[in-house]
């Protein structure tokens, strides 16, 4: 047989060709696979193996953390507890993104853009939030759903790295820290969603994942404006210890919106053209005496209850990871700050450093464990317990203690007079009033707050128990509004559990 016949009886074509592959003598080029569709195809199968990766203790840990601050958040929203405006101004804000306007926000003052105070524009997620259920209770309940997600995201980390039982513990001892219990007690603040973000970044950079640490990092700036710090340090430990230059695009993100959003953004939206705290730290002092404002910055009993809550909460073992390095920013600017209330861990200003501070301690001990040296391993060992231990010491002078007192669980007293009278002013109406119930007002009217120069409210109301008064509160709320307002006429339309309501007269 000749090799053409062979090749014919093979299938083969001249030339050892496929018979297939050839028309009318020609080679047919082979279509490509389409990459798109093939990266489509396999998206069910690559998801559904995604999702059984997971850990599943890590998520039902998140899940317990976010059930806990809810009890929390709904026990105190029923009880009127009200610790400071922020959930109010907080509700304008979602108010006003639900409706698609910009976040005016009357409690800080008439016609007072809430950008033009912090730069926050990831906020703006807080619109459908707020559109779904208006209330200020929506806003708790979101800050609990994120911090909960920082929970299933450090106890994550810590199963992938340590195991399945320390990387529990791990995410209980976060879940109960001093700092995340402090933040969910002070209600909403634009930080809940710094904390996941700083969370997911963080593992990421553990995982040597540089897209997802540059992209979670990123959003920081979009948080508030003093993040860009943090977004600067986290660049470069990210440039370090994966030698990735991304890592410094990212400092350079950081540093590029701080001096946009200080310099430009917050002075342009603000009400008076300037930065309202940039008198917050003397920079001029410490550049004129550097030794003595070294001395101050570690100075104060506050800071060293800050510093040490730091130390027991971390294990101490958290210094031995360079992700320690990302808690210096927030540190610094609030210890070298001359406002007081930014020195110890009340409020929600160290909700940021916990995500770092155990994270860190991970790290730590997951690079000790790795060490040739036995002594070194055993140390890596008591890193998660000292953590737990110290977590469960810490627990009784926390603000989750109250969960174990039955009158927690009770409604206020004076809820149904509250909203008896609430009820009693229409819809739309402009409101004065005291920071107790601002965040239950904001839904249905146009509420200011009594310690602003404001236009003569169509209703105002004194509230005999509300602290914003201070020592002295008035005991006729028509001649307190009269006098407020000259010219006005107010009328007492409400009166009961030590709440005064006028009216004004047109």
């Amino acid at each position: 047989m000749s090799t053409d016949r062979r090749a014919d009886a093979a299938g083969l074509g001249p030339g050892g060709r496929s018979s297939a592959a050839t028309t009318a003598g020609r080679p047919v080029t082979r279509r490509r696979p389409d990459p798109l569709r093939t990266h489509l195809s396999t998206l069910p199968s690559r998801t559904t193996r995604a999702v059984r990766s997971q850990p599943l203790g890590a998520w039902l840990t998140g899940l317990a953390a976010t059930a806990l601050y809810t009890v929390f958040s709904v026990t105190q929203w029923y009880r009127l507890s009200s610790p400071s405006w922020d959930l109010g101004i907080f509700t304008q804000l979602a108010k006003a993104y639900a409706g698609f306007s910009a976040p005016i926000v009357p409690i800080k003052g008439e016609n007072f853009n809430l950008l033009g105070d912090h730069f926050h524009p990831l906020l703006v997620l807080l619109g459908p939030a707020y559109a779904v259920s208006p209330s200020g209770l929506a806003l708790l309940v979101v800050q609990d759903l994120l911090f909960g997600l920082s929970v299933a995201v450090v106890a994550r980390a810590g199963t992938r790295l340590l195991g399945p039982l320390p990387g529990i513990a791990l995410g209980v001892a976060y879940a109960l820290s001093w700092g995340l219990q402090s933040a969910v007690a002070a209600q909403f603040h634009e930080i809940a969603f710094a904390v996941p973000l700083l969370a997911l970044s963080l593992e990421a950079v553990l995982r040597r994942r540089v897209l997802p640490a540059v992209v979670w990092g990123g959003l920081l700036v979009f948080v508030k404006e003093d993040l860009g710090l943090t977004v600067i340090a986290l660049g470069l430990i990210l440039a370090w210890r994966l030698r990735a230059v991304a890592g410094l695009w990212l400092s350079a993100w950081g540093l590029l919106w701080l001096i946009l959003s200080v310099r430009l953004i917050l002075p342009a939206l603000n009400s008076a053209g300037q930065y309202d705290y940039s008198d917050r730290i003397d920079v001029g002092a410490m550049i004129a005496d550097p030794v003595g404002a070294v001395v101050d910055l570690v100075s104060g009993t506050a800071k060293h209850e800050t510093l040490l809550l730091l130390l027991l909460a971390g294990g101490v073992l958290f210094l031995r990871s360079s992700l320690s390095l990302v808690l210096l920013p927030t540190l610094l600017w609030r210890f070298a700050s001359t406002q007081g209330g930014y020195w110890g861990p009340e409020w929600h200003y160290s909700a940021v450093l916990m995500p770092v501070l155990f994270l860190a301690l991970l790290d730590g001990v997951h690079t000790l464990r790795t060490s040739r040296r036995g002594w070194v391993r055993s140390t890596a060992m008591v890193g998660i317990p000292a953590a737990v231990a110290a977590c469960l010491v810490l627990l009784p002078g926390q603000k989750f203690t109250v969960l174990a007192e039955p009158e927690t669980y009770r409604q206020s007293e004076r809820w149904d007079a509250a909203h008896r009278m609430m009820d009693l002013i229409p819809e739309g109406s402009t409101v004065e009033s005291g920071v107790v119930l601002m965040a239950y007002l904001v839904p249905d009217t146009r509420v200011y707050w009594l310690g602003n120069t404001n236009p003569a409210p169509d209703y105002l109301i004194v509230d005999a128990d509300d602290w914003s008064w201070g020592s002295v509160r008035p005991s006729d709320a028509e001649a307190h509004a009269e006098q407020r307002y000259p010219g006005t006429d107010y009328t007492l339309v409400f009166s009961e559990a030590g709440y005064q309501l006028v009216e004004r007269h047109r």
